[in-house]
């Protein structure tokens, strides 16, 4: 169904190439899944099947790109229209009208499909992504990962052959996140729909997948095959591989299911064993408190009655399903909302009535659209302002970058970045203030597993330093390696609270790999039973 033979593109001015000799097949009715390292070019190749690149992107693409035998050099993207759907990175960039239901029909009526027809698939669409309270919704009023399924519906009611999702799972919590997996397993299956996924969480993806196709690095060749084969070599892998490489399993395991029934002689090597726990802070003067916090959007309650308080050094990971408030509590705590209940503290201050200049040395916010904090034409220009805004030593901002984005040049616009390395960039301009109070919003929306165990010895140096550090995500593994407590929300109200083993491991929902793995006992994560196992070792 999709064919690329020495495949080929270099981008007007690029130093290099963004893909090189690429050359691999997509069978019909398959899911394939895109994987590699953030900045490979994933996001490029996934352009060239759709048609987006060269003719809209520039550049020139080399070799030959199929799709249901149409060369994407000869055929625009409009001209593949009524083949390839495509949903990007930007949910918001995707959408052209202003509710729900009028962005789910409007690809059809571009097509010219009967009225009856679309009103069907409309319902259906509603129905399968779990959008029906949402139908006359403003999408402005809607949360990231509602947009996603939005984004997502919209390119499935015109039924293409071909689906071409970039990170479709990275804004959704994990219960919307199995749905769409578990809508696009029934297209693939029941109606013959030829899925290609690129996706940075491995661990939600990888069982669904038939096919892996591993984009390893420059100058290293397109690796394609069995999911367990790719996995077995691949650099970028979820926990359940990781554990199943320390404990020598074979074959390796791809799902929890898997995992779970090769794990007897773990468990037992690991029974006499403790994992380590994070050690929060001690006691302190809190360095963000909300008091019966209660906050308005329009006529949605978006917090209702919220008390919390971050301790200076502690980090707190914000959970829940989409829309459960966890955005607005961060808007609030910066000064974006004002409460129209209760309180909201952050170093003595109160956010919405301090001015910016003065908030910015005791808060910093890393929103979920990271484009919001960047407006320069350079990576090196808006390392400068940053160092200036934040009165910090020259090259500051530019070291943090380094760190999380090592081989970015100076002269990168910003806009040419991916999704992941432009998060790193707004990441690197917060953390040049280094407030006291660090708030991120979906910080590993597409990062790589390097990428974001950079991130998390970054953010670890930084509670040890003493500043606290709130981030709402949907990311359970990064919870389970950071957090030192899990507050959870739903519908505005905060239905759990206590250290990170006590709220994940009972929870489906929200416990990671290792903790499905090797429950009852409190294991969240392959390094804490990497280190238990070379202590126990060690000590016999």
């Amino acid at each position: 169904m999709i064919r690329f033979e020495q495949v080929s593109v270099a981008y007007d001015g690029a130093p290099g190439f963004a893909l090189r000799e690429v050359d691999f097949t997509v069978p019909e009715g398959e899911l394939s899944l895109l994987v590699g390292p953030s900045g490979v070019g994933k996001s490029t190749l996934l352009g060239a099947v759709s048609g987006l690149v060269p003719h809209f992107t520039g550049g020139t693409l080399h070799g030959r790109v199929t799709v249901a035998g149409r060369d994407t050099r000869t055929h625009r993207p409009r001209e593949l229209a009524d083949v390839v759907g495509t949903v990007g990175q930007d949910p918001v960039a995707h959408f052209v009208t202003d509710t729900v239901e009028d962005e789910l029909a409007y690809g059809m009526e571009s097509l010219g499909l009967a009225p009856e027809v679309m009103r069907r698939r409309v319902e259906e669409t509603l129905d399968l992504l779990g959008l029906a309270d949402l139908r006359d919704r403003p999408l402005a009023s809607l949360s990231g990962g509602q947009q996603q399924r939005v984004a997502i519906g919209s390119v499935l009611t015109p039924h293409p052959r071909v689906l071409i999702l970039d990170e479709p799972t990275s804004a959704l919590d994990p219960g919307a996140a199995e749905e769409v997996l578990a809508v696009l397993q029934r297209l693939v299956h029941d109606l013959g729909t030829t899925v290609l996924m690129a996706e940075h969480r491995l661990e939600r993806v990888i069982q669904y997948a038939d096919q892996v196709v591993l984009l390893p690095g420059p100058g290293e060749q397109v690796v394609t095959g069995a999911p367990a084969d790719v996995m077995a070599v691949s650099p970028v892998h979820p926990p359940v591989v990781a554990l199943g490489r320390l404990a020598g399993w074979s074959p390796l395991p791809l799902s929890v299911r898997d995992a779970r029934r090769a794990a007897g002689p773990l468990r037992e090597r690991l029974a006499p064993l403790a994992p380590d726990a994070l050690t929060g802070p001690g006691p302190a003067e809190p360095a963000v408190g909300t008091a019966e916090l209660s906050v308005r959007r329009g006529r949605t309650e978006a917090l209702r009655q919220v008390s919390l308080s971050v301790r200076p050094g502690e980090t707190v990971a914000l959970m829940g399903r989409n829309g459960a408030g966890k955005s607005t509590l961060l808007g609030t705590l910066v000064g974006l909302h004002e409460p129209d209940g209760g309180s909201a503290t952050v170093g003595g201050l109160t956010p919405h009535r301090t001015s910016p200049r003065e908030l910015i040395r005791q808060v910093g916010l890393v929103p979920q659209e990271p484009r919001d904090l960047l407006y320069a034409d350079t990576v090196a220009a808006e390392c400068t302002a940053a160092d200036e805004d934040a009165g910090a030593a020259r090259g500051s901002c530019r070291a943090l970058v380094a760190e999380l984005l090592p081989g970015v040049p100076d002269d990168t616009h910003p806009r040419d970045l991916s999704e992941g390395q432009r998060l790193a960039l707004a990441l690197s301009i917060v953390l040049t203030a280094r407030p006291r109070l660090v708030l991120l919003d979906e910080p590993t929306r597409g990062l790589d597993y390097a990428a974001k165990a950079r991130l998390v010895e970054i953010l670890r140096g930084l509670a040890a330093d003493g500043h606290a550090i709130v981030m709402a995500t949907h990311d359970v593994e990064l919870a389970a390696e950071l957090a030192h407590r899990v507050v959870i929300l739903a519908d505005g109200e905060v239905v759990a609270d206590g250290p990170t083993p006590e709220v994940v491991v009972s929870s489906p929902a929200f416990a990671p790999q290792v903790a499905k793995i090797l429950t009852p006992e409190r294991w969240l994560t392959v390094s804490q039973v990497r280190e238990a196992l070379r202590a126990g070792g060690a000590g016999r």
